[in-house]
């Protein structure tokens, strides 16, 4: 009898949900990353950064070919494998190709810095490599488990490429610095997803749950709505870190100012990028709209998306009015970053704030571009700036770029159109990554928001102007001599000017991939 009571109490086993297609992109990056790390271990020194650049480049394109395979439905009509850990949504292939984009410039980028730096390019690519990995599963996960896995699997490659430049202290520094925050996130990150899972348990037995559609199933069933408010709240802090939101951004400028320029460039767009990610599932998807105003859903929505809007006012202001007072070129574009967040968390605000699924994604969509032109404004910038910093980034202060405009014509005129990016300047796409943004948080009522955005972007004219001030109506007090540009450094431009421009002009063919992307949302909801 007590044989029979025990079968009937052990729980069903659950058929595995497998499917390796929808994790091609991830597994193509993994093997080689690997195989980066193999041949760098047989190939003489002077070759590195070639071969192993070139390999983890075509890895790169490779699983950005499986991506468009998934777009265009080669995958067929999965919409999640693994028991939902992994998701296939518009979501998670726009933001896996910005990775991919990323990852790229930042390889070219970093090709003569390596050379300059005499530093292993194998261990640089392969770190690089893995990180990006981590930024895919961010924005696939299905289940908070699978983000987090992801959130420190990019955290840690990060971690030791901020001081990968092993005898320069700023670098050390900005590592350990990074690493000891880092791990405060991390915690409170870990500890709000317990809270979570504990949250949803429910009165009849069974247990909690750490998947984003369960979680939503289960809001108004938890039995401690209390933990479910408490472990939101650590998720939002944990987030906020990630995406460097006010006041979460304290790790930023000191770390992005001491990381050598070309990990900066990354840490900027990709961490970003893939922050956003996560950041949008987990509350979007995982507290979404509720129309019954008395739920615990509905409360729970609600107490982030007010949350939000302060964050998202906080870290606008405190962005753009700090970087008014930078002296340090790589300091000042810190901030920036934090400002940028704060523009797309308008999006953010406008997507989690609206029950009507096209207006849901039109939001989307809009923090998917406005997040694709500022990794290709940025990552342009400091492909500038790692030009004129040289070697130990001796040259990073405003005044080192007083009156090079005329001696190096190609990086001003590059990097002056950036900064007009930035700024927001009709044409560029900067200027319609704002459109969008604030279009959706005027559709939402924000208006607000949206007027505290356009007056912020009016403050951050004159710290972007002031550089290319110095750069064409200043005279060097100091000998400087032109750098030459190397093969690399050239496409980089190359690729990240046409971005700017053809995003700004040509925004229309972007914003309807995005929009028209297989399978849609409201698919994945009601799987």
């Amino acid at each position: 009898m007590n044989f029979h009571l025990a079968l009937q109490t052990v729980p069903s086993i659950i058929n595995p949900d497998i499917n390796f297609a929808l994790i091609a992109p991830e597994l193509i990056i993994s093997v080689v990353a690997v195989v980066v790390m193999m041949v760098d271990a047989f190939t003489r020194r002077a070759d590195q950064r070639w071969v192993t650049g070139g390999i983890s480049l075509l890895g790169l394109g490779a699983a950005a070919a499986t991506v468009v395979w998934l777009w265009t439905g080669g995958a067929g009509a999965t919409q999640s494998a693994f028991n939902g850990m992994v998701v296939l949504d518009k979501m998670r292939l726009s933001f896996t190709l910005i990775f991919l984009l990323i990852s790229a410039l930042t390889i070219l980028i970093s090709m003569i810095w390596i050379e300059w730096e005499r530093l292993p390019a194998g261990e640089f690519h392969s770190l690089l490599l893995f990180a990006t990995v981590g930024m895919m599963l961010m924005a696939s996960g299905g289940d908070l488990v699978i983000l987090f896995l992801g959130l420190e699997l990019l955290s840690i490659a990060t971690y030791v490429m901020a001081g990968f430049r092993r005898t320069d202290l700023r670098s050390n520094e900005s590592s350990m610095k990074y690493f000891i925050l880092g791990s405060f996130s991390s915690a409170f990150l870990l500890y709000g997803i317990a809270l979570v899972y504990g949250a949803t348990a429910t009165d009849r037995g069974v247990p909690g749950t750490t998947n984003i559609r369960e979680i939503a199933e289960r809001l108004d069933t938890a039995v401690y709505p209390q933990l479910l408010f408490v472990g939101a709240a650590m998720l939002m802090i944990g987030f906020g870190f990630k995406v460097a939101t006010a006041p979460f951004h304290v790790w930023t400028p000191d770390v992005y100012e001491g990381a050598p320029t070309p990990v900066t460039a990354f840490m900027a767009a990709g961490p970003k990028a893939a922050g956003f990610a996560s950041f949008m599932r987990v509350f979007i998807f995982g507290f979404p709209f509720v129309a019954t105003a008395a739920s615990t859903g509905a409360l729970a929505h609600t107490a982030w998306l007010n949350a939000l809007v302060v964050l998202t006012i906080l870290t606008m202001t405190v962005g753009n009015v700090v970087a008014l007072v930078q002296s340090n070129v790589k300091r000042m574009l810190a901030y920036s970053s934090i400002a940028h967040a704060g523009y797309a968390m308008v999006g953010f605000v406008a997507a989690g704030a609206t029950p009507d699924e096209a207006q849901r994604n039109e939001a989307i969509a809009a923090v998917i571009f406005y997040m694709l032109t500022y990794a290709v404004m940025n990552l342009g910038a400091f492909t500038v700036v790692t030009m004129i910093a040289r070697n130990n980034d001796r040259r990073t202060a405003i005044e080192d770029y007083n009156g090079i405009g005329f001696e190096a014509p190609t990086l001003a005129f590059a990097l002056s159109l950036f900064l007009l990016s930035m700024v927001g300047v009709p044409l560029t796409g900067g200027f319609m990554g704002k459109i969008m943004v604030f279009r959706s948080a005027l559709n939402q009522g924000y208006v607000v928001l949206v007027v505290i955005g356009v007056l912020n972007t009016a403050v951050s004219v004159y710290y972007y102007l002031r550089l290319i001030v110095a750069m064409f109506f200043r005279e060097r007090t100091t000998l400087w001599s032109a750098p030459r540009l190397s093969a690399s450094i050239a496409v980089a431009l190359a690729i990240t000017i046409f971005g700017v421009l053809y995003l700004g002009v040509f925004p229309g063919q972007v914003l309807d991939a995005l929009r028209t992307t297989r399978p849609t949302i409201s698919q994945l909801i009601n799987r």
